[in-house]
């Protein structure tokens, strides 16, 4: 069994990381998952939340708001609509991910009114996004339902 992996986190407009890492905690949309190397190849959608690759130099965690991560033979892929380091957190990032994630809940229900799936959906981005806050220590504005 091979002791590191090969990690990458990118994001549109940047790499967020590139390092060999022993494990990556994954916020999948079906559960947290933990790629080690040689896992089974697989490719799950993100939700928004905390992301953590240990390597040798100690554990890093990254916010993710969603995208995809493919783990393969030669380790974790993860491409993120949006990625931040945890100590780059602010206020004001958390405040405007909820707001975006706000904005999204308001129109699905203005353009699904009798159709549950897109505004549940939007609703648990919502949820999803105010958990991610609370868990770095950054409580979000949090908009009326």
């Amino acid at each position: 069994m091979a002791e590191n992996m090969k990690f990458e986190l990118v994001s549109p407009e940047k790499r967020v990381a590139s390092m060999r890492v022993t494990s990556v905690r994954i916020p999948g949309t079906e559960g947290d998952l933990t790629a080690m190397p040689d896992h089974a190849p697989v490719i799950t959608t993100l939700r928004p939340g905390v992301l953590h690759a240990e390597g040798p130099d100690g554990t890093h965690e990254y916010v993710v708001t969603g995208g995809f991560a493919e783990i393969g033979i030669d380790g974790v892929s993860v491409l993120a609509e949006e990625s931040h380091h945890r100590d780059d957190m602010t206020q004001e990032k958390i405040d405007r991910m909820v707001e975006e994630a706000a904005r999204k809940h308001n129109k699905a229900k203005q353009n699904f009114e009798n159709e549950p799936g897109p505004v549940d959906d939007a609703a648990k981005l919502l949820a999803d996004m105010i958990a991610m806050g609370d868990h770095i220590g950054l409580s979000p504005k949090q908009p009326s339902l």
